[in-house]
């Protein structure tokens, strides 16, 4: 039997970390642990997906230490964990290294290239930093599957996905259409309205107030507000809110003479105040009229570039309710393919407006040409700077400035996104809104207000889906269409496809399939597949399928592992992750897809900044590790506001403080009692120490019947708040234990402890000292898997063989959680010595101030207790004090 080790003063957390992951790997602890829990009940959690485009960063640490932890929990609890690492594959992120690597600007450069060698490329990248990936969440502690994980691009992933979009295909649920949606220039794609709700900023934009004269009465203009001045020689219609008040008003300083319309809610957008203007049409004593009085008026375009469209019904008033009173003028100025809602006025005009010259047409796929693409990035400033001088010189500009406001930005180029009209397949998401809400409210949230604000919020507003990209590294959208889109066919697997097109299909990328026809069935020749790939949020949202190749294999494991468990993300996934898994799995069985949720806030620099890689505003991860140990910083993170879904700065000095305040004096806690155990062995030479927890005797000693008491009182409490996914209630009690074990505890019951009372009260106390220790680490382990490894490796040398129930003790990660021993539970004595602390931390302010002996607050305790019991318990403590 080996014997209890001697523990060095020093220690350095991180070469013991080291030290540990060579054990476990000698062990093979993780698989080990899959093989013991085999035959318990399951506990499913899902991993989102991750890109290995770029290296790991806080957000990812953050997110993979909470899921550590609950899945180590949740294997402690009884329970088969399985935990299967999964990648995303496809998508923006790739392709867009891969443009900026080749130098590649648009589709024509694509096509020269040809698909085969772009996707190529893009393959060849997609793994590019999984080593580095599997090493650093490796290094942090996480157990996770690698070898069995799942990969978007794997041809079973990619049928499955065909799978779900086939479900909802033949339910009606997918549709074309063509809406004016957010559109990246540089990726040359639309995004969906959730994409682009990732990456805000404030930029200043000019914003410009412009006249357009009725020709009922020329002396009279409509007043339109707009922040893209570019877009103004396309303008063919102006819109009024139905609904809300307008007015007709004249300036009595500046233009004198010049009447104009606007929202009467909005006249704080020309004039400071009301003695400015004077408002017209006293006369027929109704000032104010409704929008829908504007409707159909006709007025004089800015420029002479569509003058054939008027004949089309061009250069006329609309009305809609989506015109707002909380900014502008109440007059929106309408471009075709440009802006949000102009698609209800004009729909037929494939043109972006260059400047003053000529327009320069969009090619047929309704896709910018490169051309276009960098016109849109880089000439639209100059475009502005010109267009408003135009409109000064035609008498049509009332007012120009600049304002700062927050922008969409493409969140993988970083460019401004610009409106624009394109065709594109649509999975129909806003008549189950209810379904959503209903099925959202079934999942547990933590923190909860997630739920019904951030997620619910979003949820009441849901749109349709946009789930089709212009894009090549994707998995393409099973549709193969005749050339008028009439005749459509929903194409659901590899088999199918085979039977339709008589070719043996092993690869689903593009460049295996787009050359593949299907005969019409309607005698329309045949059919080809539409260019387009998935949104690599539809392949992330059907993970919980693709992961397991559903339906095709593993039929009855997934039904049984659906609905995930747990699943964890950060905040922003309520605009991703979390909402694509809902949209789906409400659409292919009415049910939400996971039980509980817990969502993190952001990590940021320490000076309230995004980390950004370019600024260089925050420490490498692993030189964190490499400096204070991962259980340091997954301790750090981890008793921190990110886990209540708020915002945490990240600060080095917060992880070296973990070190300083919770660690070493655990450790030295450990050390003394180990020194101790080896004094008595060496004293008493036949005095063996060996804990048996069920054979230990009463201790009738008040500290230890309170330090017994404390503990229980804290594996309950741990076991509840666990249960409830309450990470941030959790960690704070365990500091806190620390330092009550090491601070009271170990302090005052050091005679006991080095056996100066005698070797039947020594080992009274070292049992005691022992069990706190062990129940310690037990619960600690999910949070800081390495320090408690390292202490129970030397721990367990001093446990009765005979009172341990698993079979394999070699790693603390095998054993359960300690049970709660009620009866050790004794409130009155926890409340005394609360009481006593509290008095003794006054005791020492008093006497920091007036230089007053300690002794003289427990006087003061003995008036705040009438209860004779807790007096008794008072009593008894105070000896331990005033040592």
């Amino acid at each position: 039997e080996r014997m209890v080790q001697q523990v060095p003063e020093n220690i350095n957390f991180p070469n013991e970390e080291e030290k540990i992951l060579t054990l476990w790997k000698n062990l093979n602890c993780f698989k080990e642990c899959l093989k013991q829990s085999k035959n318990r009940p399951r506990f499913n959690f899902y991993d989102g997906p991750p890109f290995a485009t770029g290296l790991p960063h806080y957000g990812h640490i953050l997110a993979g230490t909470i899921k550590d932890i609950v899945t180590r929990f949740a294997h402690q609890s009884g329970f088969h964990v399985e935990r299967r690492f999964g990648w995303d594959c496809h998508g923006l992120p790739v392709e867009y290294e891969i443009d900026k690597t080749l130098g590649i600007k648009g589709p024509e450069d694509v096509a020269k290239m040809g698909i085969e060698a772009y996707n190529k490329q893009c393959r060849g990248i997609v793994m590019r930093y999984a080593k580095e990936w599997e090493f650093s969440v490796t290094r942090l502690g996480r157990w996770i599957d690698f070898e069995n994980d799942y990969k978007t691009l794997y041809p079973e992933f990619m049928e499955s996905v065909w799978w779900v979009f086939k479900q909802l295909y033949d339910k009606g649920l997918v549709y074309r259409g063509v809406k004016v949606m957010p559109f990246s220039t540089a990726c040359n794609t639309p995004l969906s309205n959730f994409e682009s709700h990732q990456n805000y900023k404030d930029v200043q934009d000019p914003s410009v107030t412009v006249s357009f004269p009725l020709e009922e009465d020329p002396s009279v203009s409509l007043v339109a507000w707009t922040t893209t001045p570019w877009t103004l020689p396309s303008n063919l219609a102006l819109c009024v809110n139905p609904e809300l008040q307008y007015v007709k008003l004249k300036g009595k300083y500046k233009a004198t003479g010049k009447i104009y319309i606007l929202m009467e809610s909005r006249l704080v957008a020309l004039y400071k105040s009301d003695s400015e203007y004077q408002i017209l049409d006293r006369q027929v004593h109704k000032l104010l009229f409704p929008g829908i009085t504007l409707k159909g008026k006709k007025y004089k375009p800015l420029f002479d570039y569509f003058i054939q469209c008027k004949e089309k019904g061009a250069f006329t008033v609309v009305v809609d309710g989506y015109v707002k009173e909380e900014e502008g003028t109440g007059v929106v100025h309408q471009a075709p393919y440009f802006g949000a809602d102009d698609y209800r006025v004009c729909m037929d005009f494939n043109i972006i407006q260059k400047d003053s010259v000529p327009v320069c047409p969009v090619d047929a796929s309704g896709c910018f040409t490169a051309e276009v693409a960098d016109f849109a990035g880089q000439y639209v400033k100059d475009a502005d700077k010109h267009i408003i001088r135009c409109l000064k010189e035609k008498g049509r500009l009332i007012h120009s400035t600049t304002f700062q406001h927050s922008y969409p930005f493409c969140w993988r180029s970083d460019t401004p996104l610009i409106y624009k009209a394109v065709p594109s397949w649509f999975v129909r998401v806003e008549h189950m809104v209810e379904k959503l809400l209903e099925n959202n409210a079934q999942c547990y949230w933590v923190p909860d207000f997630v739920r019904e604000k951030r997620f619910g919020n979003w949820l009441k507003d849901a749109r349709d889906w946009a789930i089709s990209r212009n894009r090549y590294w994707g998995t393409p959208i099973p549709l193969w269409v005749s050339e008028d889109l009439e005749e459509v066919v929903c194409v659901g697997s590899m088999a199918e496809l085979e039977e339709l097109s008589g070719v043996k299909v092993t690869d689903l990328h593009r460049e295996s399939i787009d050359q593949l026809s299907i005969p019409s069935r309607c005698g329309k020749g045949s059919l080809r597949r539409v260019p387009e790939v998935f949104d690599c949020w539809f392949e992330s949202g059907s993970m919980p399928y693709a992961q397991a190749h559903y339906p095709f294999q593993n039929k009855r494991d997934f039904e049984e592992a659906f609905p995930a468990d747990f699943i964890a993300e950060g905040i922003d996934q309520t605009r991703g992750w979390f909402y694509t898994l809902l949209v789906l799995s409400t659409a292919l069985f009415g049910r939400p897809p996971f039980k509980n949720v817990i969502v993190n806030g952001l990590v940021l620099a320490s000076d309230g900044q995004k980390m950004s890689k370019r600024k260089k505003n925050y420490p490498d991860p692993m030189h964190i590790v490499n400096s204070y140990g991962a259980d340091a910083l997954r301790l750090y993170l981890i008793n921190s506001p990110v886990v209540r879904a708020e915002n945490l700065r990240f600060k080095e000095e917060g992880v070296r403080d973990i070190l300083k305040d919770v660690f070493l004096p655990w450790y030295n806690a450990y050390r003394f009692l180990v020194q101790n155990v080896q004094i008595l062995q060496h004293k008493d030479e036949g005095r063996e120490f060996l804990y048996n927890e069920n054979t230990v005797k009463e201790s009738n000693n008040i500290m230890d019947k309170w330090i017994l008491s404390f503990t229980q009182s804290l594996i309950q409490f741990f076991k509840a708040e666990m249960a409830a996914y309450r990470l941030y209630t959790v960690v704070p009690r365990l500091v806190k234990f620390v330092d009550v074990l090491t601070n009271w505890y170990v302090r005052m019951n050091r005679r006991r402890l080095k056996g100066e009372n005698g070797t039947e009260d020594c080992i009274m106390a070292l049992e005691t000292l022992f069990s706190v220790l062990f129940s310690m680490c037990r619960l600690m382990a999910p949070y800081t898997p390495f320090i408690t490894e390292l202490m129970y490796q030397n721990l367990k040398t001093l446990i009765d063989p005979a009172s341990v129930q698993e079979k394999n003790t070699e790693s603390i990660h095998y054993l359960m959680l300690p049970q709660v021993r009620e009866d050790l539970i004794d409130k009155k004595i926890e409340s005394a010595v609360s009481c006593l602390q509290s008095v003794i931390e006054l005791g020492r302010v008093i006497r920091d101030r007036k230089t007053i002996p300690v002794k003289y607050p427990l006087k003061e305790v003995v008036v705040i207790h009438q209860d004779p019991e807790a007096l008794e318990n008072i009593r008894s403590l105070e000896k331990y004090v005033l040592e």
